[in-house]
């Protein structure tokens, strides 16, 4: 079956993009936001637009450092235009999630042509991980894209074609330059070790040494440092300490300690890209072996391409897989080359009617869906945080949407109906997600400060003190407006909180107990589990709670 020349397929491509702009804007401010990230990366931006300073981040109204500054604009930009809201937090996130799946179909199809673009930005667009990242907010899927396009930008502008062609395509250099600052701005110097990392073992490799020479493209470093010195130089020159916590503490001790707590074993993103590109997992195997450029020394054109897509996505998953502080969505930049090989390896079993491609496909899809899914069905009914008839509603329909997919998969392939495979393939990729997207919300409830807010805006007066102990809900501030005090933490607040000319934000239980006896009304959140807790650090007795939710209670020191 031809797919390059199938009228079909390019139907099927504007569907494919109807289609995920549904899947990702669908329902995007339907839940809460989720804690603590969300929190914090929706808060920053409101409390830049309150206060007008665009230039030091604060969380909770202390300075807070341990990003760049880029993702707060974008986001104070979208609350600025829709309202402060879950939408416009999570706007930047789903748009720049499919502008990497159009970066994605764009570079795929200059590697391979049309079809390995068409699978390859379905691959990306339907994945687990990409879509559940692309629908949260935080920092990773805006790197994600801005790595992605100036990765995308430094093949075109290094790619070699005739010679007329090679001197306009160095002009895309400027993508590369441009994609590198706006990573910069937005977590840091990754921005530039990653793209750097690709291409110093691209050219190793290749042992293309005037790639050099053509890659210090002028325009493009003058553009680079116009993007991104103005705000570093300012951010410094108002906060003298910010050099040392960012580029020092942030960047060199959190990637080589544990400082922050977050370690994981070396392997820790191997069953995390796996389960990540769920449904589409079984593609890994064949199309990472296919994709080898073994021997080095006679490396075709397509050999380049694929050794090109293995570094980015090797280097990538290398320097967060030796890093000490590892977490889920830092593997988010590494999707797209890997989607890009599957893509490639997918559109041709089935232009190929490849039999036994495809049927090893299908097994170990098989053998890695199966048992995901027999966890869909089972770990509802032995988990003691959340009851199975609350649970199952989610889980089944993924987990039928899942047994359809490998039952359709199969049934195609044994008739050799690779047509009708490639179609199912399409259409229960995106019923998945879209089934797994109600999975957000459920966790409305477990892990969104929302109701919680919500109830302390019905008991709230002008002028009262919220005070959080022990804890800290980072959108209890978006959501209330205000800033709220806390007892007995400091947590990733304590750059800021140590700054703080006013002690009575950050305090102890014994100033909890003056404040609580004091002449202004008090409102206090406390988890459900430390309301003992709270006696034997202050020596309150705490009333019955005005409200409560499934992890809090909230006390009021005084009536109306």
């Amino acid at each position: 079956m031809k797919l390059s020349e199938s009228r079909s397929l390019r139907k099927y491509a504007l569907l494919l993009i109807l289609a995920s702009f549904l899947l990702y804007f669908g329902g995007l401010g339907g839940y809460g936001l989720l804690e603590p990230d969300e929190g914090r990366y929706s808060e920053i931006p409101r409390e830049m637009l309150e206060t007008g300073d665009f230039v030091t981040p604060r969380l909770n109204y202390v300075k807070y450092f341990e990003k760049p500054v880029l993702h707060y604009w974008l986001t104070a930009a979208s609350l600025a235009v829709f309202g402060e809201n879950e939408f416009a937090g999570r706007f930047w996130p789903a748009i720049l999630a499919l502008g990497s799946v159009l970066a994605t179909w764009i570079l795929a199809r200059r590697l391979y042509g049309f079809p390995a673009a068409f699978f390859s930005s379905l691959i990306l667009a339907t994945s687990l991980l990409h879509f559940a990242i692309g629908r949260i907010n935080i920092i990773d899927m805006p790197l994600s894209f801005f790595l992605t396009a100036a990765i995308v930008g430094l093949w075109f502008g290094i790619d070699e074609t005739t010679e007329e062609e090679t001197a306009k395509n160095r002009r895309y250099l400027l993508v590369f330059y441009a994609g590198m600052a706006l990573a910069v701005l937005s977590k840091g110097l990754i921005g530039i070790v990653l793209p750097g990392g690709i291409l110093f073992w691209y050219i190793l490799f290749t042992r293309r040494w005037s790639l050099v020479r053509r890659v210090l493209y002028i325009p493009g470093i003058l553009l680079f440092f116009a993007l991104t010195v103005p705000w570093f130089v300012e951010v410094c020159r108002r906060n003298s300490d910010f050099f040392y916590f960012f580029f020092i503490q942030e960047h060199f001790l959190r990637y080589a300690t544990t400082m922050h707590g977050r370690y994981a074993p070396m392997w820790f993103f191997i069953p995390i890209l796996i389960v990540g590109f769920f449904p589409w997992a079984g593609l890994l195997p064949g199309a990472i072996r296919s994709a080898f450029p073994l021997p080095l020394r006679t490396l075709g054109r397509e050999k380049r391409n694929d050794l090109f897509l293995i570094l980015w996505f090797g280097v990538i998953f290398v320097f967060f897989s030796i890093s000490s502080s590892k977490l889920i969505p830092y593997i988010v930049p590494a999707a797209p080359p890997l989607a890009i090989l599957m893509g490639r390896y997918l559109s041709r079993c089935i232009e190929e009617e490849d039999v036994k491609k495809t049927g090893r496909f299908l097994l170990w899809n098989s053998l890695l869906l199966f048992p995901f899914i027999g966890a869909l069905l089972v770990y509802p009914f032995f988990n003691d945080r959340i009851a199975a008839g609350r649970l199952l509603p989610y889980s089944l329909p993924i987990a039928a949407v899942l047994i359809l997919f490998l039952f359709s998969g199969w049934h195609s392939f044994l008739r050799r109906d690779f047509r009708r495979l490639a179609l199912f393939l399409c259409v229960l990729s995106f019923a998945n997600m879209f089934a797994f997207s109600r999975v957000f919300l459920l966790y409305d409830s477990l892990l969104t400060a929302r109701d919680l807010a919500g109830r302390i805006a019905e008991i709230r007066n002008d002028g009262d003190i919220v005070v959080q102990f022990a804890n800290y809900d980072q959108g209890l501030p978006f959501y209330l407006k205000q800033r709220i005090v806390l007892v007995n933490y400091m947590g990733e607040l304590e750059f800021g909180a140590l700054q703080e000319v006013d002690p009575s934000w950050f305090i102890d239980g014994k100033g909890l107990a003056e404040l609580w006896t004091g002449d202004r009304r008090v409102i206090l959140v406390v988890n459900s589990d430390h309301k003992e807790y709270v006696a034997q650090q202050t020596g309150l007795s705490l009333p019955e709670p005005s409200a409560e939710t499934a992890k809090r209670l909230v006390f009021v020191n005084r009536k109306e």
